[in-house]
């Protein structure tokens, strides 16, 4: 008797699997409705734009999705990539490399990265309250590092030929006809993505989120892991406010405003529990591309953007109440399950008797 599975059985057995094949489903459905209505959101263009804008939807989904799995969440991403935009922009038009730049903005975000994982893993603060608390003070840093005002174009201290070298890298340029903020966003998805199905920090992550005082038993440091999604949160962060910084080729005290919830909704949508334990970085990736299919199509059928945000709410509220009810039928079942096996156990003791 042959006892393998099925390869596709087995694949939809990885907790989460269903939930991002079906994100996957709604974007290729959502992506053809708004198609037939406009065919020029088929067209090259428009497919490479929606790549690009992709990216950053992506990268703050990443951050935020490691803390939902442990339970908890980043309110402070948003204001950390203003804070990447306005450091490396800031830096960069006063005349600092762009690699001393880079490396000096990476260390500041890593920062808020260790201080949310301090306050949350070590001190047990609310995540909310934490890391509501280190929102303000990144923004606080976002205005205050030039001075309250959006910095100079970064061309002005670096000269053109490097800012053009930094803008194409992380924005404007192509590697296979595709732009690089999307390969940038892929690369990061794939490590993290590896990391958290394939190493033991990922399976430590799953442990936290499910139930932390058993992790903390079985020998898992809550603290440690706590840290470490903080700080891939921070890394986010960085990468997407130099795409931003890249974007508008100076920095803006208001950037990644909002885009905090920009990454809760794209776990979401991918099928991340916000109450923590499940969740895959591949429902992510497909939370991310029915966010931009959403916001791209009904730009380009002439929604207003009132309509744009209410629906994507809708979207939002479906899934984690989906997300509930799942949970809920889930545990259900189990116990039922363990009612029934205390019954036969019962039945067999009697018997035995």
């Amino acid at each position: 008797m042959n006892t393998k599975k099925n390869p596709i059985k087995r694949m939809l057995g990885i907790r989460g699997m269903g939930s991002a094949l079906t994100g996957f489903a709604a974007l290729i459905l959502i992506y053809i409705a708004f198609g037939l209505q406009d065919p020029n959101v088929f067209s090259g263009d428009n497919i490479q734009n929606l790549l690009r804008s992709m990216s950053k939807y992506l990268l703050v989904g990443i951050g935020q999705s490691y803390l939902l799995i442990t339970g908890n969440i980043d309110l402070s991403l948003g204001s950390a990539v203003g804070m990447s935009a306005m450091i490396s922009a800031t830096l960069m038009s006063s005349g600092v490399s762009v690699g001393v730049a880079l490396l000096i903005t990476l260390l500041a975000c890593l920062c808020v990265g260790l201080i949310n994982g301090f306050l949350v893993g070590k001190f047990k603060l609310p995540p909310f309250i934490a890391t509501l608390g280190t929102m303000f003070a990144c923004r606080g840093v976002a205005y205050m590092v030039n001075g309250n005002r959006n910095t100079n174009a970064i061309a002005s201290g670096i000269g053109k030929e490097a800012a053009d070298a930094f803008q194409n890298f992380f924005y404007y340029g192509k590697t296979l006809g595709v732009y690089n903020s999307f390969w940038i966003a892929m690369a990061i998805f794939v490590l993290f993505f590896f990391i958290l199905s394939k190493t033991r920090t990922g399976r430590h992550i799953y442990a936290v989120g499910s139930n932390p005082d058993a992790a903390q038993l079985s020998g898992v440091s809550v603290f440690a892991t706590t840290t470490k999604t903080y700080l891939v949160s921070a890394f986010c962060a960085y990468v997407t406010g130099l795409i931003l910084c890249a974007q508008s080729g100076m920095g803006n005290m208001e950037a990644g405003n909002t885009y905090e919830m920009y990454g809760v909704a794209a776990g979401v949508i991918g099928g991340v529990s916000p109450l923590g334990g499940t969740g895959l970085l591949l429902g992510t990736l497909a939370g991310a591309a029915v966010w931009q299919t959403l916001e791209n199509g009904l730009n380009m059928i002439g929604a207003p953007v009132g309509i744009q945000r209410i629906v994507i709410g809708i979207i939002v509220v479906f899934a984690v109440l989906l997300d509930i009810v799942v949970r809920q039928n889930s545990g259900a079942k189990i116990g039922a399950k363990k009612k029934e096996e205390k019954k036969h156990s019962a039945q067999n003791s009697t018997k035995t008797v």
